[in-house]
Formats: structure tokens, C-alpha cells, sequence
């Protein structure tokens, strides 16, 4: 039987053999044709056995192919934590340096605290302080900061015991401004422990002198106590500063003033029967506190009657003065009522007699001078500041508002000014100045001590004020001196009540209420300190005279 392997070989492959040019794949196709029928039966029964198997084993693999999925995804797990792990350690590596040094900052704390290297130290303990807020969450980091502030602890101690020792002034103000940068002690509490550990020191050294001879022990104890003693006060006062006992002061303690004063000075003279009275040593320290208050006071009396001025209408005085509605009071220490006349200068007036008020708290007699010169610049800015209005307003007065404007600048050099002669008077009494400088009450008087230069000051505006006003104001201040001569031996410091004028429309009625409350005020009798020791009534003013 002929065989046409062409056409088996197109039969078998219809696209072409790919392994037609092969010689034994054409040997081997001719093997298989010679064969017969029954070999080729076998061939294919074989292959069919064989595709059974394949077909059992990929249902075997099919079915281990999820186990094989999680075995996978775990073996990627655990090298991408291996990966990690090597890249952290390769890190740390790196950084080994660095890391070490952080290791050992508890260890090198140590060190530097028992060498003495403070400076070091306190860098040390800054860059830990800085560490423990950004990583406080690392156990590492807790454990390297619980262990530098053990170091902390001793190098405090150390410093400590060295103020218990001998120490020359740089070296104490090297020591405190070690303990001050610790951070451990507020101000307050580290000049207790300064002067705690200076006194033990001292003390020791006392009980260390021998007592077997009487005078030589006394002249030993004298001898150390000159030495040390003042350089214990020398350098305690280099170290620190006393300027925060004034700020609470500084910062205005109100009506609160006085009784402060009292107690203060209540507290010297209990100490005094021990012989530690500090109560002159008070006396600048109220002073200034009771000037401040005043000086801001008077500016703010200038600073409304500013505002008020500006917009203030002459119309308004005028209309004003045409109602009659003002009673002259007949007390001494009352403001003139014909300053509703115009408001500005009640205003003003009123921010004066209140400033009195305050300084009446606490006014020693060495606020004089101060008290007049600020006195006399806020009275000459009133009147710089009525001339400028003139100047710029002059020309659209009417004659009604020229008349007004004379009789403004009358007011403030026949009311203003005398009135507040009169406050000055009896705030510092001649009676009381005599007594300090020696100078007669006579002589006083006759050179108007304490007093505002009423001419000086109204000088800018003299062209405006009528002649005739100038004659009683030099007859009102004679009275006045008289007046204030004869009560200086009865009167130290009246209570002068504030008038507030709110409305220049002010009722008769009001205004004798006003006066009323004022008489009972000046009727109080004057706050005192009894000296515990003689009992005798001792007046806040003659005590910060004293």
C-alpha cells in the first residue's frame, strides 16, 4: 500500500506542518504509516489515559491554588517586613553616631554635674527638655529624660551647697544665675534660698569661733560679722533687683491707696518695737504711687476738656447765663456754680477736684512742687487752647459770643484758678510747711508758697479779661489767704466731694444736694493710726512727714 505523505500531511495540517522540513519528523511519519490500524488504536487509547491524568492533576492543582494565594500573600508580608526592618536597620546604621550620642546624654549629664561643668549641664538639659516635647511617646526617649533630670536633682544640690560655702561675688552670681536658668525656683523662692543658705553658712562660721577666751571670742564674732554681713548685702543687692516690690503700686492701687498706706505703716511700727522700722523707707514709695495717679488724673481733665471745647458752642453760655439758674455756694470748698456757665470749664474743673480727691489719700508735703508744677502746665494748656480757639473762630463771632469768650476767660481767672489756689491750700496747709522749713506763715504767705502764678498763666488771654475781673481776683485771693491762715491750726487735709456737672440745664435742686453731701463729707473727721505703745492718734500726713 502506497502512502501519500503530502496528502496525509495536508489532511493532518491543513495551515502546514510546521516540522516539515524536518527529516526525522518525515522518518518518523512514515514509521507510523507502516504500522497499521491496530498500532495507531493503541497510540490514541494511550493518549486518552494520559489526558485523564493531566486532567485529575490540574483539578488537584486547582484546588491548591488558593492555599497557594495565602502562602504567597504571607511570603509577601513577611518580606516586606523583612525590607523594612533591613531598611530601618540599615538607618540606624547610619545614624549610629547621632544615636549613640542621644544614648548617652544621661551618662555624659552625670559626668559634666560632678566635673562642675554647669555650662555644659544646662545644654545638656535644654536639648533634652526640647527631645522630651516632640518624642515624649518613645520609651527610649522617656527613660534618657527620667534619667538626665536625676542629674537635674544633683547638680540643684550642688549648687545649693555652694552657697552654703565661702563665695566671692562673681562666683555667687555665677551660682544664681546657674539655679536661675534651672528653671526650679521663682524669683521670690530663690532669694529665699539665697538668703537661707548664706545664713547657715554664716552661722557656722560663728559657732566655729572658740569661746575659751571671753573678749577674744566677742572680737572674733564683731570681726566676721562686719566682713560678711556686708558682703552678704552687697551681694545680695547686686544679684537682685528690688524694682518688682513697686510694680503692683505702679500699676495703680485706686482708692485703695490709703489703706494700703495704713497697713504698711501699721506693719513698720509693729516691727519698730523690735527695732527693724522701715516705715521710712516707705515714704518714696507711696509718694510716687500717689503722684502718678494724680498726674493722670489732670491729664485726663485736659484731655475732656479738649473734647468738650471743641464741640462747645458759645450760643449755649450765652442762653445760659440769660436763665439766671446759677446760685454762688457760699462754701469754701465747693467749685464755683458759675462754671455751668460753660461746660468745658466745669469739665475741667470737676477732673481737677476729682484728682484732689485721690491725692488727698496720701499727700506729703514733698509733692508741692510737683503737685504746682503740673498744676500750673495743665492750667496754662487750657488757656493756650482757648486763645487758639479765638484765633481761629474770632472772626464769625457774633457780639453775644465775643461777650461769652470774654466771660469764659474771665471765669478761669476768677473761678478756675482761685479755686484751685484754694484746693492747694488746703491739701498743704501753711501751717504745715512752716513747721518743715522754718519759715514763717507770714513769709509764707506774703511769697505765695504752693500757689499757682495767676498772672504767668492767664497772661496769653489778659487782653480778653476786663479789668474790672482782675480787681476781684486779687481781692478773692487776699480773702482767701486770710481765710485759709486762720483755719490752717483745725484743717490738715478736707475731704472735697467731686461736683458732677453733666448737663449745663442742671437744676437748683440738684445742686443743693450736691452741697449737702459736700458739707457732710467735710465734717468726717481725718483717718489716723494709733500708736499702740502711747495711744496716741498719729495722721497719715505727719507720719510720711516724719
Amino acid at each position: 500500500m502506497e502512502v501519500d505523505f503530502e496528502e496525509l500531511g495536508k489532511l493532518l495540517y491543513p495551515d502546514g506542518f510546521p516540522g516539515a522540513g524536518n527529516e526525522d519528523v518525515q522518518n518518523y511519519i512514515s514509521y507510523l504509516a507502516s504500522c497499521g490500524i491496530d498500532k495507531l488504536s493503541d497510540c490514541s487509547q494511550v493518549i486518552f489515559k494520559e489526558f485523564g491524568n493531566v486532567e485529575s492533576h490540574l483539578e488537584e492543582l486547582i484546588d491548591e491554588l488558593p492555599s497557594l494565594r495565602s502562602k504567597v500573600e504571607e511570603f509577601l508580608t513577611t518580606s516586606r517586613d523583612l525590607s523594612q526592618s533591613r531598611h530601618t536597620t540599615s538607618l540606624t546604621l547610619s545614624k549610629h553616631t547621632q544615636v549613640l550620642e542621644i544614648l548617652e546624654l544621661p551618662q555624659l549629664m552625670d559626668t559634666c554635674v560632678r566635673n562642675g561643668y554647669y555650662e555644659d549641664a544646662l545644654e545638656i538639659l535644654s536639648y533634652v527638655r526640647r527631645l522630651e516635647k516632640k518624642h515624649l511617646d518613645i520609651p527610649v526617649v522617656a527613660s534618657i529624660v527620667s534619667d538626665v533630670k536625676k542629674g537635674t536633682r544633683l547638680m540643684l544640690l550642688q549648687l545649693l551647697l555652694q552657697l552654703r560655702s565661702s563665695l566671692t561675688l562673681p562666683q555667687c552670681l555665677k551660682t544664681v544665675g546657674f539655679l536661675r536658668r534651672l528653671n526650679v525656683f521663682t524669683d521670690a523662692e530663690l532669694k529665699l534660698k539665697f538668703l537661707q543658705a548664706r545664713d547657715s553658712w554664716f552661722s557656722a562660721l560663728i559657732k566655729a569661733v572658740p569661746k575659751d577666751d571671753v573678749a577674744q571670742h566677742v572680737a572674733k564674732v564683731v570681726d566676721l560679722s562686719r566682713i560678711h554681713l556686708f558682703d552678704i548685702v552687697t551681694q545680695y543687692r547686686a544679684i537682685f533687683s528690688d524694682e518688682d516690690s513697686q510694680k503692683d503700686l505702679e500699676k495703680g492701687v485706686g482708692s485703695n491707696l490709703e489703706s494700703l498706706l495704713d497697713q504698711c505703716m501699721f506693719f513698720g511700727q509693729s516691727f519698730s518695737r523690735i527695732g527693724a522700722d522701715f516705715r521710712n523707707l516707705l515714704i518714696p514709695i507711696f509718694q510716687n504711687a500717689a503722684f502718678r495717679r494724680f498726674e493722670l488724673d489732670v491729664r485726663s481733665a485736659n484731655v475732656k476738656f479738649d473734647e468738650s471745647l471743641n464741640s462747645f458752642s458759645l450760643m449755649e453760655s450765652t442762653s445760659l447765663h440769660s436763665s439766671s439758674l446759677i446760685i454762688e455756694s457760699q462754701d469754701k470748698t465747693s467749685p464755683p456754680l458759675s462754671l455751668m456757665e460753660f461746660l468745658p470749664l466745669a469739665q475741667y474743673l470737676n477732673g481737677l477736684v476729682s484728682a484732689f480727691n485721690g491725692l488727698r489719700q496720701c499727700c506729703p508735703l514733698a509733692l508741692l512742687k510737683d503737685v504746682v508744677s503740673t498744676l500750673s502746665s495743665s492750667v496754662s494748656k487750657v488757656v493756650t487752647n482757648l486763645k487758639s480757639l479765638h484765633q481761629l473762630e474770632a472772626s464769625g463771632f457774633t457780639a453775644n459770643e465775643e461777650k461769652s469768650f470774654e466771660r469764659m476767660c474771665c471765669l478761669v481767672s476768677t473761678a478756675v484758678i482761685p479755686h484751685i489756689n484754694k484746693c492747694l491750700r488746703f491739701l498743704f496747709p501753711l501751717q504745715a510747711i512752716a513747721n518743715i522749713s522754718g519759715i514763717s506763715v507770714t513769709e509764707l504767705q506774703r511769697k505765695d508758697v504752693g500757689q499757682l502764678d495767676a498772672d504767668a498763666l492767664i497772661a496769653p488771654i489778659e487782653n480778653f479779661i476786663p479789668k474790672k475781673a482782675v480787681t476781684i481776683v486779687e481781692n478773692n485771693e487776699i480773702q482767701n489767704t486770710n481765710e485759709t491762715h486762720s483755719n490752717d491750726n483745725s484743717i490738715e487735709l478736707n475731704h472735697t466731694e467731686n461736683i458732677e456737672v453733666s448737663d449745663v440745664n442742671e437744676t437748683v435742686a440738684e445742686l443743693s444736694s450736691n452741697l449737702t453731701e459736700l458739707d457732710k463729707e467735710n465734717s468726717r473727721p481725718n483717718e489716723s493710726i494709733v500708736n499702740n505703745e502711747t495711744g496716741e492718734q498719729v495722721n497719715d500726713l505727719n507720719l510720711i512727714e516724719r
